[in-house]
């Protein structure tokens, strides 16, 4: 009788699959949780409350601009209310695990609490599917299967220390569609973007300049007239979707833009003010990424390994860098480097050539170690 062979390629496959589905899961869950925490959906009575863009102002269309112009999964969420047979599907639901859902999220105090419980799991859902597209991302820069692997966990892991002053539900979709059309533009058929582009720019309007940070990455596999236009189409897109949302909500409060210009010369010019130092994160206080410290170290961190980075992903953050550093110094909060989501797919990158690197070394000292005994032998 022949036996099942254990480590047959497709139990292989299978195998690793399930370990890197489940180790996803860990690490997108102790992100959002930890983002969750801080933050929650800025709604009142919460940690991260913001009055002029609380879950509610989101939900019934009344938040300021710019804020308002995120709706991907606020209407998702409204249409879902209306399009589902709520009622139905909750008279399913065994009423104690009704009560535990409604107190761990304070339903019974939300105004609106389908689209809360529905705008919660889309966002850890959109957390664990960037974790994917990342490491998509990584797969596709020819990192060594572990660093692909770990790149992405060790990313998630940092990205909830990136929102110093602010978090929204709309962040880590924007990871994951920036993620996504990285990736495709790496590996696939650039109209695979498409769709991309559009959800993007309905989650949040940076997607467009986004766009221009994949010329590089397309160059890879087409060629200069190609590549133009793929991002002419892109940006096309982004803003056919971007302009009837603009539209519609054009007599909201506020404006397209806020400016912080002032606010930023304050910050850079006392950057050893204590209540910047500091950031609870996971339950914990740590070091705030915008402190003067951490900030050098990222600066190090980033000279060390750029050396080693392919010119196509050179390229790629150098563009991010010219269309994002002014933006950030003009329009963002100070030490807000959650802004900075332009450079998102650099700094993954970033991090997994230099995880490479340490490999690389790491392998040659063990090699060399290896062939010692023998030399003296030799001798």
């Amino acid at each position: 009788m022949k036996l099942h062979n254990p480590s047959s390629r497709p139990c292989l496959i299978l195998f690793h699959g399930i370990c890197l589905f489940v180790l996803f899961v860990v690490a997108s869950a102790a992100s959002f949780s930890s983002f969750y925490e801080k933050w929650h959906f800025r709604e009142a009575g919460a940690r991260g409350f913001n009055p002029v863009a609380s879950f509610d102002q989101m939900i019934d269309g009344t938040a300021y601009r710019p804020y308002i112009y995120r709706q991907l999964l606020p209407d998702a969420a409204n249409w879902l209310t209306h399009a589902l047979p709520i009622a139905k599907l909750s008279s399913r639901i065994p009423e104690r695990a009704k009560h535990k859902i409604s107190a761990a999220f304070n339903l019974s105090t939300k105004t609106y609490p389908i689209q809360y419980l529905i705008v919660y799991v889309a966002t850890y859902l959109a957390a664990l599917l960037a974790a994917f597209a990342l490491y998509l991302v990584c797969t596709s820069a020819a990192l060594p299967p572990p660093v692909a692997v770990f790149t992405p966990v060790i990313f998630m892991l940092l990205f909830p220390l990136l929102g110093i002053k602010g978090g929204y539900f709309f962040d880590y979709p924007e990871l994951l569609f920036m993620a996504a059309a990285a990736w495709i533009a790496l590996s696939n058929e650039w109209w695979w973007i498409i769709p991309v582009a559009a959800l993007g720019t309905w989650n949040k309007e940076s997607f467009l300049l986004f766009v221009f940070t994949l010329y590089p990455l397309l160059r890879r596999r087409y060629s200069r007239f190609n590549s133009l236009f793929a991002v002419c189409i892109l940006i096309a897109v982004c803003i056919a979707t971007y302009l009837p949302i603009r539209l519609h909500f054009s007599h909201n409060p506020g404006g397209t833009v806020e400016f912080h210009l002032k606010d930023q010369i304050a910050f850079y010019l006392h950057p050893f003010q204590m209540d910047t130092w500091i950031d609870r994160t996971y339950d914990l206080m740590f070091p705030a990424m915008s402190a003067p410290i951490p900030t050098l170290l990222l600066v190090w961190f980033v000279w060390r390994v750029w050396r080693m980075l392919p010119l196509w992903l050179k390229r790629h953050a150098q563009i991010a860098a010219v269309i994002n550093f002014p933006l950030y110094f003009l329009l963002c909060q100070p030490g807000e480097y959650r802004d900075l989501s332009l450079l998102y797919v650099s700094f993954l990158l970033v991090i997994g050539f230099t995880l490479y690197e340490w490999m690389r070394q790491s392998a040659q000292v063990d090699a060399f170690a290896a062939v010692q005994p023998q030399a003296k032998i030799v001798g």
